[in-house]
């Protein structure tokens, strides 16, 4: 089933205008309609999915054929209508989830009753909420900063927008009660899971075309990028530091690290020499090439599969992102957090919801025989930190400009967040979903990303 908003973004807007009206809701008013474009999906390629993507999710959730194609469907078309949502209720803003088989619904929830209609009006569920999610995070953020250095014992900590709390994962609920009470937050703000599980970074070999650091080490590509005319690729930080050489999956030399950071975060980005050309495609079963189109970020509980040399295409769904994991090297910031399994030799792979970017694989626990859980890099800060560009199939040019604020004029390679606010041509537009601009995604053409203001 397709949501029944889909394709049609800008009949969509109109009536969450109207709804906003009557909830008393601040309305930002526009000269005239939003001019009619393609659908999020079009735009985003998931009516388009590669065969690999498709057979590992039939595999890994139990889908059929059509209900895979119109899981990433839904999938598009509901972050345009959360990230449309998300900007509307602003502070009392509590998170969006997908849910269903086919991800036909989507919950977005909030801490005034009075957003309801425009949520409904939407085509949403509506969830009103104690928390709101920049109060959750706030209380998250205490959480890490509690648990620097003896987090080893509460290795996972993350805010669940499904049930309105923060989660410490630990060995034991003492470990968990000791942290919150160093931290000073509402103890009913936090759930605890008790787990024995302690999350590690995936050493050994890599996902994705393997890659030799200093002869020594094995780890795996995870995207193209280029930084001007500087082609090279996106990988896991621990993979290696910055100045080790490496070689490709043919023991051919092939470049040098030119930064990496891992603990805190766990990214890094190779240069490669004249021998390598950067492409836009992913290892699939069989050797297949899944192409990549751009790296908007998808909403919790979206499909996600992963690349890994160990163990192949594996999917599973997005539970959370902006996860806290503490491996014993110290605590990793800024993950997401997945049901897609892992095994050492899987670090560094890449994570794809449909023809977008994820990010890198980082760690995890269990395996692929009993399941797991596993942590990735997101790309989009990724690419920021680095001021990267992402290979794509669309194509782009362009190297990234920094950010001057929260009003900006568009330009390619930029990575944009929800609620940014940006001229183009002279007119106003808002960011609707987390993503780096592509060359052909301009505002006024992808209403599935901006909102005309």
């Amino acid at each position: 089933m397709v949501p029944r908003h889909a394709g049609g973004a800008a009949r969509t807007a109109l009536t969450v205008l109207g709804a906003l009206a009557l909830t008393g809701l601040p309305v930002a008013t526009a000269a005239e309609p939003p001019a009619p474009g393609p659908s999020s999906a079009q735009t985003l390629g998931a009516d388009r999915p590669s065969a690999a993507v498709l057979r590992a999710m039939q595999r890994d959730l139990r889908l059929t054929g059509p209900q895979a194609k119109a899981r990433l469907v839904n999938e598009a078309e509901a972050g345009t209508r959360a990230g449309r949502l998300q900007n509307v209720l602003g502070k009392h803003f509590a998170g969006a989830w997908v849910h269903g088989t086919t991800s036909a619904g989507l919950t977005v929830a909030t801490t005034d009753a009075a957003g309801v209609a425009a949520i409904k009006a939407d085509g949403a569920q509506a969830k009103v909420v104690k928390n709101a999610l920049k109060d959750l995070n706030t209380a998250k953020a205490k959480l890490d900063a509690a648990a620097v250095g003896k987090a080893l014992d509460t290795p996972v900590r993350y805010v669940d927008v499904r049930t309105n709390r923060v989660t410490v994962q630990a060995t034991s609920r003492a470990a968990a009660d000791k942290l919150v009470a160093a931290a000073g937050i509402d103890r009913r703000l936090v759930d605890v899971k008790v787990s024995a599980d302690r999350p590690r970074a995936l050493h050994d070999v890599r996902g994705g075309d393997a890659y030799y650091i200093d002869e020594k080490a094995r780890c795996s590509v995870g995207f193209s990028v280029t930084k001007g005319e500087q082609q090279g690729f996106a990988s896991a930080g621990h993979c290696g530091k910055a100045g080790a050489r490496t070689t490709g999956f043919n023991k051919v030399a092939q470049g040098t690290f030119e930064a990496s950071v891992f603990p805190g975060q766990d990214m890094s980005w190779v240069s490669v020499n004249s021998e390598w050309t950067a492409t836009p495609a992913v290892k699939g079963e069989g050797d297949t090439n899944v192409q990549v189109a751009g790296s908007v970020q998808a909403l919790v509980g979206a499909a996600i599969c992963r690349s890994g040399s160990t163990t192949g295409w594996h999917c599973g769904t997005i539970e959370q992102h902006d996860t806290t994991v503490s491996y014993a090297e110290g605590d990793i910031n800024g993950v997401t957090r997945t049901t897609v399994c892992a095994e050492p030799g899987d670090s560094g792979g890449s994570y794809l919801s449909g023809t977008q970017a994820q990010g890198v694989t980082s760690g995890g626990s269990g395996d692929c025989k009993a399941g797991g859980v596993t942590f990735h890099q997101p790309i989009n800060p990724l690419l920021t930190t680095y001021g990267l560009t992402l290979k794509t199939a669309t194509g782009q040019s362009g190297t990234p400009a920094p950010e001057d604020g929260r009003t900006v004029g568009w330009t390619t390679g930029r990575v944009y967040e929800v609620g940014t606010r940006v001229t183009y041509d002279g007119v106003s537009y808002q960011c609707l979903q987390t993503h780096q601009a592509q060359g052909v995604w301009q505002p006024r053409l992808t209403p599935a990303l901006w909102q005309r203001l």
